[in-house]
C-alpha cells in the first residue's frame, strides 16, 4: 500500500493538467485532479475553441458580399444574429468539455470539483475541508487576463465576458496589440462593430516578423479599424446614457459602448498555498521551474501558463505528456521549445515559425531572405484587393530555413506542415526541387525567388 492517498494530485484541469493526469494514469498511477469551475481550461471553454469559432462566424461576413462575384443571389445587407452564434459556441463548449470529462473518467482519474491548496510538499487541503496526500503534485492552473488598475477598470471586460456579451456591440475599445487585441478586433469588426485598438507603445503584435505584422496594420486599417498608438490608459467614465468615456495621453478621449482589456495574462498563483510550501516564483509570480517541469520543491511540478514560459495550449501538452512520461512511464522527456509554430487568427490571418527576419539577422549576421507577395485567386475573382505575403528566412551559405512567415487566407492551416520543414531542418533547395500543387495559395512556398 502506499504511504499517500494518491501518486499524483493535479491542481487545474485544463489543457496540460488534463494530459498530465490522462497519461499518468494510463501508466498506472492512481490519479485526482482538482477542478473548481470547468474540465477544460481556458483553451476550451474560453479560449481558443470558442474564439476560433467566432472567427468562423466573422469570415461569413466577407464571403457573403464576395457570393455574388461567384455567381450567388445573396441579399445585401445580410442579417447576422449573435446570440444564435454564441449558443451554438456554448452548445460545442460543452461537448468538448463532455469529452474531456469522459476521457479522465475512462481512465480512473478522479475528479474533484473544487479548490485545492498546497500545505506540505506532499499534502493537501480541499475546499470541503478534507485534507489528502500524494506522492508528486503538479500545478497546472493557468492563467488569467490581466486588468489595468485605471480609474474605472471595472466598466471594461476581458476575453472570457467578450462571449457572453448580449449583442455586438456599437463601438468597442479594445486595449492591447498581441494576437488577442487583434483578433478580437478582427471579429467585432466583422460583426459590424466600430472597432478601435489602442497601445502603449507604436507597434503590434512585437516579436512576429516586423514586415508581415505591417501588412497586418495596413490591411486592418483599410478595413476601417482606428489604431491609436503611444496611448497609455489613463481612466474609464460612464456617461449618463451609459456608454463609457476613455481617456488616454497622446489622444482625445473616446466614447465607446464596451471597452475590452487584451493587455496580456497574469498566471494564477494566488491562494495554492505556494508560499507556505516554500514554492519559488519569478519576478512575473510564475512558478519557477526546471527543464524537467519541477519546482525548487522535490515532489511539485508545474505545467502550462502558470509557469509563464510558452503560453500556448499545444506546448502545455506537450508539458503535461512530458512529465508524466517522465516521471511516471520511466521514459525521460523533455519539451524542445525551438521552432514552435505560432498563429493569429486575425482577418486575414498571420502565422510564422523559427526566426523573423530581424532575429536572423541578429544571430547570423547576413541571410538570405525570399518573399512572395500576391494576390490570392479567390480576391482577384472577388474585386478584394486584399495581398498575402509569404517570407522565407534562410541561412545565407548553407540555404537552411531559418524562419516562414506569412499573412493570407489560411496562413496557419498552410503554415503546420511548413513548420514540420523548418523544424526538420530542411533547406531552401528542398523546397525548390518540390513539385507545385497548383492551382492553391500553398504552392507558394515552393516558388519563392
Amino acid at each position: 500500500m502506499s504511504d499517500y492517498d494518491y501518486d499524483l494530485f493535479v491542481i487545474g484541469a485544463g489543457s496540460g493538467g488534463t494530459r498530465a493526469s490522462r497519461v499518468a494514469a494510463a501508466h498506472g498511477a492512481k490519479v485526482a485532479v482538482a477542478e473548481e469551475y470547468r474540465v477544460g481550461g481556458t483553451c476550451v471553454i474560453r479560449g481558443c475553441v470558442p474564439k476560433k469559432l467566432l472567427v468562423y462566424g466573422a469570415h461569413f461576413a466577407e464571403d457573403l458580399q464576395d457570393a455574388k462575384r461567384f455567381g450567388w443571389d445573396v441579399p445585401q445587407p445580410c442579417a447576422f444574429d449573435w446570440k444564435t452564434l454564441t449558443a451554438n459556441v456554448f452548445e460545442e463548449v460543452d461537448r468538448i468539455n463532455k469529452a474531456y470529462t469522459t476521457t479522465l473518467d475512462s481512465h480512473g482519474v478522479e475528479i474533484i470539483n473544487e479548490h485545492a491548496e498546497i500545505t506540505g510538499p506532499n499534502s493537501l487541503k480541499l475546499a470541503s475541508g478534507r485534507d489528502v496526500t500524494a506522492k508528486y503534485i503538479l500545478i497546472a492552473t493557468g492563467a488569467r487576463p490581466h486588468v489595468p488598475t485605471c480609474p474605472g477598470h471595472e466598466y471594461g471586460i476581458t476575453s472570457n465576458e467578450a462571449f457572453h456579451l448580449e449583442g455586438v456591440p456599437k463601438r468597442i475599445l479594445i486595449a492591447g496589440a498581441g494576437y488577442i487585441a487583434n483578433e478580437f478586433a478582427g471579429i467585432f469588426h466583422e460583426f459590424g462593430a466600430k472597432v478601435t485598438l489602442i497601445n502603449r507603445s507604436d507597434q503590434i503584435l512585437r516579436g512576429y516578423d516586423e514586415q508581415i505584422r505591417d501588412r497586418l496594420l495596413q490591411i486592418s486599417m483599410m478595413k476601417g479599424i482606428d489604431f491609436r498608438f503611444n496611448a497609455k490608459f489613463q481612466g474609464i467614465e460612464q456617461l449618463a446614457d451609459g456608454s463609457l468615456q476613455v481617456s488616454m495621453s497622446n489622444h482625445e478621449p473616446i466614447e465607446v459602448d464596451c471597452v475590452m482589456f487584451a493587455t496580456g495574462r497574469v498566471p494564477n498563483t494566488e491562494n495554492l498555498g505556494l508560499e507556505a510550501a516554500g514554492i519559488a516564483l519569478t519576478e512575473m509570480g510564475a512558478v519557477k521551474v526546471d527543464e524537467d517541469n519541477r519546482t525548487n520543491v522535490p515532489s511539485i511540478y508545474a505545467v502550462g501558463d502558470v509557469t509563464n514560459r510558452v503560453q500556448l495550449t499545444p506546448v502545455a501538452i506537450r508539458e503535461g505528456q512530458a512529465f508524466a512520461d517522465t516521471v511516471f512511464g520511466g521514459k525521460p522527456t523533455r519539451v524542445d521549445y525551438n521552432c514552435i509554430p505560432a498563429a493569429v487568427f486575425s482577418h486575414p490571418q498571420m502565422a510564422g515559425v523559427g526566426l523573423t527576419e530581424s532575429q536572423a539577422k541578429q544571430k547570423y549576421g547576413s541571410v538570405k531572405v525570399y518573399v512572395s507577395d500576391f494576390r490570392p485567386m479567390k480576391n482577384v475573382l472577388a474585386n478584394r484587393n486584399e495581398r498575402a505575403l509569404y517570407k522565407m528566412i534562410c541561412e545565407e551559405n548553407s540555404g537552411k530555413i531559418l524562419g516562414i512567415h506569412m499573412i493570407g487566407p489560411e496562413a496557419a492551416e498552410i503554415l503546420q506542415a511548413a513548420a514540420v520543414a523548418v523544424k526538420a531542418g530542411l533547406t531552401k533547395d528542398a523546397f525548390d526541387q518540390t513539385v507545385a500543387l497548383h492551382p492553391t495559395m500553398a504552392e507558394e512556398l515552393v516558388l519563392m525567388k
